[in-house]
């Protein structure tokens, strides 16, 4: 059979990452759904060229230990498939820690996944001596900062940024000391991302034991672009 390259749909999965995935890499994630598409027999589309590999676009690049409730890929399809029927057969062939939730239909001509990306809301839990009271302060002070320059590598190369325009909100959940949960509310997508553990750094709150799970991806309709 040869390689579908022309493109006759384009869906969009939701999925959820648990352990043991969490652990996995880009690079990682990656490569499980390929075998996950070829497992589930799915008429992925290729690309052209010397070196084709399927066609395919996360929505945003979920961190190293971090677990989730929505992630979302697009797949470009070579053949017309049933969106509702993805979820049950991708989740046939699906590794630990990955639960496929949902698909639908996506123009073929929408913009990628990342650049329709605006926040990520996270539920943060963490180990410190802190009271709740201490912790509520440290936030509140955080968001009346104007500006809070940091520096984060990136290809090599330290870039500086300004972490406050990437935080939206912060709360304090609920714990019994010393396990505490927090609410996260973050830029996210190909403008810049904010990271839970970059903000716990910049409130000065010492921590061990960080949980990260992302519960939403927040969509827009058309690209922004910066001023």
């Amino acid at each position: 059979m040869s390689m579908l390259t022309m493109a006759e749909q384009r869906v969009r999965v939701t999925f959820a990452v648990r352990w043991p995935l969490q652990y996995a890499s880009v690079l990682d994630m990656g490569r499980l759904w390929e075998r996950l598409l070829r497992r589930a027999g799915l008429p992925v589309a290729y690309t052209q060229g010397y070196n084709p590999h399927m066609r395919m676009q996360f929505a945003d690049a979920l961190p190293v230990g971090y677990t989730s409730d929505c992630e979302a890929i697009d797949i470009y399809l070579g053949e017309r498939v049933a969106p509702s029927e993805l979820p049950a057969l991708l989740q046939r062939y699906a590794p630990p820690g990955l639960r496929v939730s949902d698909a639908v239909e996506v123009d073929l001509k929408a913009k990628a996944p990342q650049a329709l990306m605006r926040e990520a809301i996270y539920r943060v839990s963490v180990h410190t001596e802190a009271t709740p009271a201490a912790i509520r302060e440290k936030l509140a002070a955080l968001l009346e900062r104007e500006s809070i320059p940091r520096e984060r590598k990136r290809r090599g190369r330290l870039r500086t940024y300004d972490l406050r325009e990437l935080i939206y909100e912060l709360a304090y959940l609920s714990g019994v000391p010393p396990r505490h949960h927090l609410h996260m509310r973050l830029r996210c997508g190909s403008h810049g991302s904010g990271r839970p553990a970059d903000v716990l750094d910049a409130a000065e709150q010492p921590i061990s034991d960080l949980r990260v799970h992302r519960i939403q991806l927040v969509w827009g309709q058309q690209e922004e672009h910066p001023s």
